[in-house]
């Protein structure tokens, strides 16, 4: 599989598999078969897995070091802190929290949970606004020297939170959700990684299903399903922004791919430091995934997606009110 280069000297996979669709819950039913796709994933040249404390809190973590086994130092492990988790129990208590204390608390339990003497790539969740950034860089700065971190990480950070970050630690790479249908990080954020050198991760490549074209205003949603709490997955909104699916569609075809190939392609041209990280339950759709590595996109399709995608509005906010508060841009 190709690789790219975050930050300061992360090589990883140009394509990274996060595990939190693999479960968030305390009870993991088909536990045994993301074991089984973790595993398939590293036969195909995958090593960089994404997941965090708050996914369980703690299962998600403990299922990929069953995973991993002794494979562990074939891949790059990315893992979170940052939430208000009682460090005993594993109960959520509600909110951010990245006080000193807490952040090594959490660090230590998450390198028992993954087996592991150090993490590759650290990332605080979301900002904290209670806890100056410079304090929370500290804090990872010494985990580092201690041997305990590799990569300091931001997720969902704005252009100042990077920059007061980065002065104290370097911050390798900032993960934060990008695609066709979310562009806000090209206005402020992208300009601040390349500046910076740092690494842009970015989930929900495929705009959580909406770009592989298999979503229109038929699709029904389950109680359990974040979607149909979404303002971007509203009917009236699929409808609207169904201009962008038609859109890769008709790139594929010229290259014999997937609208989701296509997507995850066009995010890989944009920036020879970017990585997509994408979620999924099924081999088959992994296999069809990076197979966007195969597919390359000519400066013709290039041109043609971004003069289209500038004249197409995206309608909808890409979470529900509360959840764009913990944004952090």
């Amino acid at each position: 599989m190709q690789k790219r280069t975050l930050g300061n000297g992360l090589d990883v996979s140009a394509l990274s598999l996060g595990l939190m669709g693999y479960g968030k819950a305390r009870d993991i039913p088909d536990r045994p078969e993301m074991i089984a796709l973790i595993r398939a994933a590293i036969e195909r040249g995958m090593d960089f897995f994404d997941t965090a404390e708050v996914y369980g809190p703690w299962t998600n973590e403990e299922m990929l070091a069953e995973a991993l086994g002794p494979l562990r130092e074939r891949v790059k492990i990315a893992t979170k802190f940052g939430w208000n988790i009682d460090q005993t129990t594993g109960a959520h208590l509600g909110g951010v929290n990245s006080r000193p204390e807490q952040i090594r608390r959490a660090v230590d339990g998450s390198l028992k949970r993954l087996g592991t003497d150090y993490i590759d790539l650290l990332y605080q969740h979301r900002v904290d606004p209670d806890v100056p950034m410079e304090d929370v860089a500290g804090v990872v700065k010494d985990l580092i020297t201690q041997g305990k971190v590799r990569h300091f990480g931001l997720s969902e950070a704005g252009a100042v939170s990077i920059r007061r970050a980065h002065a104290v630690q370097p911050v390798t790479a900032l993960q934060s959700e990008y695609s066709l249908w979310t562009r806000e990080p090209e206005r402020d954020v992208l300009p601040v990684l390349e500046e910076l050198g740092i690494g842009l991760v970015c989930f929900s490549p495929l705009g959580k299903g909406f770009l592989t074209g298999k979503i229109d205003t038929t699709t029904s949603f389950g109680a359990t399903d974040i979607r149909g709490q979404i303002p971007r997955f509203a009917e009236a909104a699929r409808q609207a922004n169904q201009g962008l699916v038609d859109l890769l569609r008709a790139v594929a075809a010229r290259h014999e791919a997937t609208p989701a190939q296509i997507a995850l392609a066009w995010l890989g041209a944009q920036k020879p430091w970017i990585v997509p990280l994408f979620g999924t339950r099924k081999l088959e759709r992994f296999e069809e995934n990076i197979g966007a590595l195969g597919v390359a996109l000519t400066p013709a399709d290039l041109d043609e997606i971004r003069a289209t995608a500038e004249n197409i509005h995206v309608i909808g906010d890409r979470y529900p009110e509360a959840m764009m508060k913990l944004s952090g841009r």
